[in-house]
């Protein structure tokens, strides 16, 4: 066989464990936060828009 080269038969007869129990995935609502978050800015709006022109002027 040359590189990059299979066997055909290998491929056809490929068997896929199918069976997905209850237990075996991941519950979405498993790990839910009903918190606040709350942030606090010391940055005047002048300042936040200077660092976003820095930034934009680096990129």
């Amino acid at each position: 066989m040359g590189f990059g080269s299979y066997d055909e038969t290998e491929q056809e007869n490929q068997e896929y464990d199918t069976d997905f129990e209850d237990e075996d995935g991941v519950t979405a609502e498993e790990n839910t936060h009903d918190g606040d978050v709350e942030y606090e800015f010391t940055a005047s709006n002048d300042e936040l828009l200077d660092r976003l022109q820095e930034i934009k002027e680096n990129t």
